[in-house]
Order: C-alpha cells, then sequence, then structure tokens
C-alpha cells in the first residue's frame, strides 16, 4: 500500500506500538503468559473500538468535504465502505458492516462501546449486540445497550446474542413480527470451499423449516443405519448422501452429473504429474483426484484446450471490436482471475468489465478487461476511484490517494523450480505428426512447443475414453511469441468423430450470466 501523503505522528506512534508487539519476547513464567494472552487480546478489542471511532471520523470528514464541493447528498459519502474494507484487507462487501459497526457503537451503543474500548468483549460480540437490535429504533437500541450492560464480558457470545434479541422482541414485538417477514425474504443457498477438497453448502431458512428438514435427514439415516448400510456408512454420511440424493433427484450421491470448470495439465491429466487441478473460484484439487473423477464412467467430459505462456502461466491473449466481452473472451478472463480481481475481495465474479472505460477509447481485449463483482464494478466509477490494469495484475488508488496492488496469479499454481520427477526410461519418441512444413527435419529439433503437441497428440490416442469424460479446461505450453503450428493436436482435439466423440457438444452458459 501506498501513500500519497506524509504519515502524522499519530500513525507512526501507532507503528511503533506495532513494532513492538512484533518483537515481544515470549514470557519465561506460565502465569506471565496468561496474563500477556489476557491483555493482548483487550489490546484488540480496544484497538477495534478505535476502527470505529476513525471509521466515523473519516466520515464525517467526507461528508463535509462533499457538502462544501455542492455535491448532491445521495451521491456523498458512496464507497466509503469499500474503502474501508481496502484499508482493513477485507472484502469489498464487508465495508458496508465496518461502517455501519462504527455508526452504531459511536451514536447509539455507548455501553457496548466502552466495553469494546476496554477489551471487556471481543470485536465480534460488539458485532453481535448490534446485529440483534439492528432491526429496531435508535431509542431501543440505546436502552436494550443499557439493559445489557452489565452482560457483557459475563456471558458468551451465544447467550449474549439470545438475551439481546429477547429484550428487542419484547420492546418492539410488531416491528419484531414484521422483522421475521422480511428475513424470510432473504432465504437463500450458497456454497464455499472447505478443507480437504470438500465444500460448504448452506442454506439460510426459516428456523421451523430448517429444522424440520434436518430432522427428516436424521431421521431417514437412523433408519439406513438401523436396517443395516451396505457401504458401512456412518449417520452423518448418510444424511450427507441423502441430502444431495433429494436436492438433485439422483438415484446415488456419487452419481450426480455435474458440469465443473477443471484446469490441469496434459501431463497430470494423461501421466503422473503431481501438479493440482484448479475449479476456478473454489481451489486446488489433487491431481489423483481430479484423474478420478475425470475417469469415472458415470461422467460425461468435454475436453477444451487453454493454452498459456511458459514463462509466468498466464492465459494468451484475445481482443475483440465489441463493447460487451464475447462469451469465450470472457470465459478466459473469468478463469484467469478466478474471483473478482480487487485486493482482498473474494466474491464470485459477475462482471467483466473495462479496465480504461470503452467510452473513453478501452479496447474489449483480454490486456484491458478484468473480472470484477457487482459491487466493485459500480464503486470503480465513483468519483475519486482508478483502476490500473494489465494481464499481469491490478492497482486500484482510492479518493485518498492510497494504492492497492494485487499481482496476477498463473492459470495453475507452480513452484518455482519444480519439475516433475523424470520417468525410469522414455518411451521411443513417435514421428513427427502430418501437418508440419518441415517432415525431415529431426523430431529432437523441432519447437518445444510442437513436442508438447504431439506428444498430446499421442496420449489422446492412447486415452480416448477421455475424450468422453466431463468439461475439462486444459493448459498446455504455448508462447505467443513464436509462430506455432498446431496441425495434430488440434485436430485431435477440434475432432468430434469416432465412437467416442459422436456425441454433439453441450451448450454451457458463461459464469456470472450472459
Amino acid at each position: 500500500m501506498d501513500q500519497a501523503t506524509t504519515l502524522h505522528p499519530a500513525v507512526e506512534g501507532l507503528r511503533a506500538l506495532r513494532d513492538s508487539l512484533g518483537a515481544l519476547d515470549p514470557a519465561v513464567a506460565e502465569d506471565a503468559a496468561i496474563d500477556r494472552i489476557r491483555v493482548l487480546e483487550e489490546i484488540k478489542g480496544a484497538c477495534a473500538a478505535a476502527q470505529a471511532r476513525e471509521s466515523m471520523a473519516l466520515d464525517r470528514l467526507r461528508r463535509d468535504r462533499e457538502t462544501a464541493e455542492a455535491l448532491p447528498a445521495e451521491k456523498r459519502c458512496q464507497g466509503l465502505g469499500a474503502e474501508i474494507a481496502l484499508a482493513r484487507r477485507d472484502p469489498a462487501h464487508q465495508g458496508g458492516r465496518h461502517l455501519g459497526l462504527a455508526r452504531a457503537l459511536c451514536q447509539e451503543m455507548p455501553h457496548t462501546m466502552r466495553a469494546l474500548s476496554a477489551g471487556t468483549i471481543s470485536e465480534y460480540q460488539a458485532t453481535v449486540m448490534v446485529r440483534e437490535t439492528a432491526w429496531v429504533s435508535a431509542g431501543l437500541r440505546r436502552e436494550i445497550d443499557a439493559l445489557m450492560s452489565a452482560r457483557l464480558g459475563r456471558v458468551g457470545t451465544r447467550r449474549l446474542a439470545a438475551e439481546a434479541k429477547a429484550h428487542a422482541q419484547r420492546l418492539d414485538q410488531e416491528e419484531a413480527a414484521r422483522y421475521l417477514e422480511r428475513s424470510v425474504r432473504e432465504r437463500r443457498v450458497s456454497v464455499r470451499p472447505a478443507p480437504g477438497g470438500m465444500a460448504y453448502l448452506s442454506a439460510l431458512l426459516p428456523l421451523h423449516q430448517a429444522v424440520a428438514a434436518l430432522a427428516s435427514l436424521k431421521r431417514d439415516a437412523a433408519t439406513a443405519v438401523g436396517v443395516g448400510d451396505e457401504q458401512s456408512r456412518t449417520h452423518d454420511q448418510i444424511t450427507a448422501d441423502l441430502l444431495v440424493e433429494r436436492v438433485t433427484g439422483q438415484v446415488s450421491a456419487a452419481a450426480v452429473p455435474v458440469e465443473v470448470h477443471l484446469v490441469m495439465t496434459d501431463g497430470a491429466l494423461m501421466g503422473s504429474d503431481p501438479d493440482p487441478a484448479w475449479i476456478p473460484g473454489q481451489g486446488p484439487l489433487p491431481a489423483e483426484t481430479a484423474r478420478r473423477l475425470l475417469s469415472d464412467p458415470e461422467a460425461e467430459v468435454f475436453l477444451r484446450r487453454l493454452y498459456t505462456r511458459p514463462e509466468d502461466g498466464q492465459l494468451v491473449s484475445m481482443d475483440s471490436l465489441n463493447r460487451v466481452f464475447p462469451p469465450l473472451l470472457r470465459r478466459m478472463i473469468l478463469l484467469r482471475d478466478d474471483v473478482c480481481r480487487t485486493p482482498w475481495c473474494k466474491a464470485p465474479i459477475r462482471h467483466a468489465d473495462h479496465v480504461l472505460a470503452h467510452r473513453v477509447g478501452g479496447p474489449t481485449s483480454f490486456d484491458n478487461g478484468s473480472g470484477l463483482c457487482a459491487a466493485c464494478n459500480f464503486t470503480k466509477e465513483r468519483p475519486g476511484w482508478s483502476h490500473a490494469a494489465d494481464p499481469g495484475g491490478l492497482t486500484v488508488t482510492t479518493p485518498t490517494g492510497h494504492r492497492y496492488p494485487r499481482d496476477a496469479v498463473p492459470l495453475l499454481p507452480v513452484t518455482a523450480g519444480s519439475t516433475s520427477p523424470p520417468a525410469a526410461a522414455d518411451p521411443p519418441e513417435p514421428p513427427p505428426p502430418p501437418g508440419y512444413p518441415d517432415r525431415s527435419r529431426r523430431w529432437r529439433s523441432l519447437p518445444d512447443t510442437a513436442v508438447a503437441e504431439a506428444r498430446l497428440q499421442r496420449c489422446l490416442r492412447e486415452h480416448l475414453p477421455a475424450l468422453r469424460l466431463a468439461r475439462l479446461a486444459m493448459a498446455s505450453v504455448v508462447d505467443r511469441r513464436e509462430p506455432v503450428w498446431l496441425g495434430g493436436a488440434r485436430r485431435i482435439l477440434d475432432s468430434r468423430t469416432g465412437p467416442e466423440t459422436s456425441r454433439p457438444t453441450p451448450t454451457v452458459p458463461s459464469r456470472g450470466g450472459p
């Protein structure tokens, strides 16, 4: 992060405090270690309170400046939450929560703010207090804050939330009922990555529906355990499988047909290279696991070529004269950026956006494209914000002059200097593929790109069943700085002749909508 102005003395003092804590030597006695852990936890709360006060000061200063500049009231402080999120290294959508928390603590909940400043409660517990009283009036929130003052720091987070909610529902029963009705409209289902190649499938439902759904799954899972399960699954495993089967309508949870963008190298697909595969937006997948998924006879796979530069692993460029990014170019941008390109934002990509706006001559090209979530794309268009980007990275500049860079990552993460383990004995090299201009030159004299393509051609001939497996985005090695003859491998990959590849190509929408 760069700052356009000289640091203020207070900032220098805070950095000195940070450095002293970072260099603090560990305690030499057990009781001293416990005391330090407790005080450091209290310091975290005090820091959160200070951040809330600074956020409100920034809100006031920005509002005063834009008022003096005669900016319309509805446009004042736009993008302020995203700016706070960048400073806190959080996703942009959390900036509004930080600003709302600061406003509630500083203006409506003095007891909670004092407890946070003293380190009696954590920032999360303060957030719970604000969240459970968000729907009541400011006057009732102050009353609830006073009623809960004696409980702050004396009960756990779950109990704290329950008591604050009970006070709010008791003081305004009619609004509590309306709030529950509004909450029902926010029901949704989401998925996020989990360790071990797993994922969390979450559903936000009305309480009675969620309890009923879980009770039904557990009841049927208990029945399956009671009569004896042929696969020797546990109660929790059967519950998870029942959920998948009921949602998808499949007989078996393992046989669900899905479409997944899976990126892996040709060596990892056809050989024994250890480089992991990558599911865009979700993360890595062990190469052996990816091969097993792709070799499942119940699955259907479509093979798609994606060529990367060998020096940095980035996708090659495409250009378009259209204002809207064409589907294939949009897909390349989505695969390259993985998630929203803004620093620390991990939201799914919704917009393929021009870095240099199309209205001022920005081309619809791979170099001038960025994958952004809707919030970050709208924030980028507000006064004082600017993006500077190319395929190598993005730099966001905020209205205060701070710059936040983010480097692009390779399509597949590769450890520097790592190579695949050599084979015991290389098989005889095949003859050059038909279609090369000069058949008389020796195989070893062909460019590295041609060698890779011919090897891929041979692998595909030997593994034709792979062409009927599901959608696969495959990274190969093509250096766009030299002319390349893509005869053999391209014809094989583009061909849909033969018993294994005769079915038509499925139409697949790109991620994020049309």
